[in-house]
């Protein structure tokens, strides 16, 4: 598992320093030769490549758990748990998830296996069109695999977290507050009630929806491939921690709407095509199109806002250029969504308005 190198390095004499070392002398009777500091994403953990002075492993990561912000979550629902043990469970149901080697449990530190420093999203940057379909095959199979895990004797808070109204709600509140701002004014009191309505029904939907473990974030930055890795065994899940229970849908549509890797709508079709009766409730084509959309109108809707967020309330710029391609997954899903059930087509008529350069002003 690796990350970009931060940008802010860690001091040789850090707490963080301090607490890395002491755990991989307390797990693996090891020394540490040196750290390397790596970059995470949206989020506020901290991360960094471990390189052992001897024994094995060589390297390792350090994640270390953190403050959660709060504005990546409605008021009132408690912070992502830990990754264990949610990690032990998908690890015994054989899903490709890095090992653990140890950690301190008190301070939010886990030592996991190092799976290299290739992401799914970069793999697919020079591929092939042949190898990134297999990539991407090999990706899809992981979710019906996914939602057959069920909770073991002990129990796993990602059994206790479920995708519900509150989390729509929020997400349309985050979509008028940052998205539809990038129009230049504040949303009226008619375009907030119609983001509001628009998710509020995609809220139903999920509701009458079958219930399945759903990873939350399977985007192509959360998929390593392994070094030296076999085709069908090349990708492993990492970011683990904020999975949930949703309808089969969900996952799918992080994959393939992701704002990182824009793909071929013909290749996702097929993908969906083939992935879809393999999911344990193999809902009907109609059904499962409906909720594809609607979960992807939520989901990208939340990507698209969040992005805007991170910029103009963080000064972080970096997920600014996934914006467009993010725009572009909400105007198809919304325009196939509001052609079913008129109710959506306001939204889709106030995603139409949003350009696709956020932040030029």
């Amino acid at each position: 598992m690796g990350e970009r190198t931060a940008r802010h390095p860690v001091g040789a004499e850090s707490e963080f320093d301090a607490l890395v070392r002491g755990a991989v002398r307390a797990a693996l009777g090891a020394e540490v030769a040196r750290l390397e500091p790596l970059a995470g994403q949206l989020g506020l953990r901290r991360f960094a490549r471990v390189w052992l002075k001897s024994g094995s492993p060589a390297t390792l990561i350090a994640r270390l758990e953190a403050p959660e912000d709060p504005g990546g979550r409605p008021s009132g629902i408690a912070p992502e748990p830990p990754l264990e043990p949610l990690r032990t469970l998908l690890e015994r149901a054989g899903l490709p998830v890095p090992a653990r080697y140890g950690g301190d449990a008190r301070a939010g530190l886990d030592l996991l296996e190092d799976l290299g420093s290739l992401s799914l999203r970069e793999a697919v940057g020079s591929a092939s069109a042949a190898e990134r379909r297999a990539l991407y095959e090999e990706a899809c199979d992981l979710v019906p695999r996914l939602q057959r895990v069920e909770e073991s004797d002990t129990p796993v808070p990602a059994f206790q977290r479920r995708l519900d109204a509150a989390q729509f709600a929020y997400k349309a509140d985050l979509f008028v507050e940052w998205s539809l701002r990038e129009r230049g004014r504040d949303a009226t009191p008619a375009e907030v009630e119609a983001v509001r309505e628009a998710f509020a029904i995609a809220a139903g939907e999920a509701e009458r929806a079958p219930r399945r473990l759903a990873h939350r974030d399977l985007q192509s930055e959360n998929l390593w491939v392994r070094p030296g890795g076999t085709p069908g065994a090349r990708l492993a899940l990492i970011d683990l921690q904020g999975a949930w229970l949703a309808p089969p849908e969900y996952d799918l549509v992080c994959l393939l709407r992701d704002s990182y890797v824009e793909l071929p709508e013909a290749e996702v079709a097929a993908h969906l095509d083939r992935v879809r009766p393999q999911l344990p409730d193999a809902p009907d084509p109609e059904t499962f199109a409906r909720r594809f959309d609607l979960l992807t109108l939520s989901r990208k809707g939340k990507d698209h806002a969040r992005f805007l967020y991170a910029a103009r309330a963080r000064g972080d710029r970096r997920y600014l250029p996934y914006a467009a391609a993010t725009l572009r997954a909400l105007r198809a899903a919304a325009a196939r969504a509001a052609a079913r059930d008129p109710r959506l087509a306001p939204l889709a008529e106030l995603i139409g308005e949003l350009p696709e350069r956020p932040c030029a002003r």
